[in-house]
Parts: structure tokens; sequence; C-alpha cells
């Protein structure tokens, strides 16, 4: 089935960069993320990514229908700004921060926030198990700020598809144990090699 890309002019002035489609599966607009990015909105919207060592965490107020979604690959960055496209927010701490913040911003309560964390996987060889990694932070970052997830599947060996709807915090979680060809891995190589060179090169938030 066709999908077609729609575009409404407050959701893009809030995240210009995030792709829109209509799926005819799905009752809502769903959303596409990418490493590095997040999204969050009070409309009903269905939030779409694929993990590998990556992880995404939903939060979501559920008295006011207020849900988003990040994704991040590596815990913490070297020393620098915060900005909100693609510089920190590929830092689970920022991303983190900035997720969580938005939510607020827009009138939801801390003491509500429903949390599920998805992600984390060892999907390539490696002497680095960054999913590993990963998966270790953002559980202790969660009891470090009091925001107990009610759903965690993380870790294991397989790459994750993952469909967050924000108005009732339903999750569509799809385990791709059988990967055609090596998409998944080739991108996060190649994100995870762009970050240590961006470290190497030093922080340089543009706005």
């Amino acid at each position: 089935m066709a999908l077609l890309i729609t575009h409404h002019p407050s959701r893009i002035a809030e995240f210009p960069h995030i792709r829109r489609v209509r799926d005819g599966r799905f009752p809502h607009e769903v959303v596409s993320i990418l490493p590095g990015e997040y999204f969050v909105s009070q409309e009903p919207m269905i939030i779409q990514t694929v993990l590998g060592s990556c992880v995404s965490v939903c939060v979501r107020d559920p008295l006011l229908s207020i849900g988003g979604m990040n994704h991040f690959m590596l815990p913490v960055p070297c020393e620098g700004g915060v900005n909100s496209w693609g510089e920190s927010a590929r830092y689970g701490c920022h991303a983190m921060e900035l997720l969580v913040n938005e939510i607020l911003r827009r009138g939801g309560g801390r003491d509500r926030l429903e949390v599920k964390v998805f992600g984390g996987g060892k999907i390539y060889d490696s002497s680095l198990d960054v999913g590993a990694r990963n998966a270790v932070w953002v559980l202790e970052y969660l009891e470090r700020e009091r925001l107990k997830p009610i759903v965690a599947d993380l870790r294991d060996v397989y790459p994750r598809k993952v469909y967050y709807f924000t108005e009732s915090g339903r999750v569509l979680l799809k385990r791709i144990k059988r990967v055609k060809n090596r998409t998944i891995e080739e991108r996060e190589r190649r994100y995870h090699a762009s970050l240590q060179q961006r470290r190497a090169d030093g922080e340089v938030a543009l706005f």
C-alpha cells in the first residue's frame, strides 16, 4: 500500500525535519524518527522507529494524552551545549531532558509520566557492546529520575521495530529476528563513527 506524505503547518513549525506519512493500516498520521531525533505530540499520532543498539524511550502523560519518543545511540557526550536538532539530542542524557521537558512544557505532570523503553540489542560483533551500555545507562537514569518504566524490552541480539501510539500509550513491537540485509547494522556503524569523529573535532552547536 502506498504511503502518502502529509504536511501540517503547526506540526512542521515544531518539528520541521521529521517525516510524516499516512499509512492505511493505522488510524493516525505516522512519523518516523532516526538516531538523534525526538518527537512529541498532543494530537493522536503514531511514532515509528527501528532500533539496533540504539535505545528509544516513550514517555506519556496519560491524563492529557501527550506523548513522545526519542532515539539515541550513546549515553553522554563530551562537554558541550545543548541544542534540539541533531547535536546534543543524539546523546541519551540530553535526549531524555528534551523529551521530558517538552511534555512538561505542554502541561504534562511529572508525577503522572508513563515510561516505556526499548532497544539496546547487540546486532553486530564488536568488543564494545554499545547496546548493553545503553540499556544499563537508561535504566540507571530512569531510576535516578524516579521514572520507573512500566515496560522495558532491552538487549538481546536482534533489532526492533517500534510503533508508539501517543494517545493511548499502545506499542506495537516487532523483533526482527531474520534480517535480509545489513542496512540497520551499517547505518548504526556509520552513525557511531560520525559521533566519534564529532567528539574528536569538538562539539559545535549551530543556531
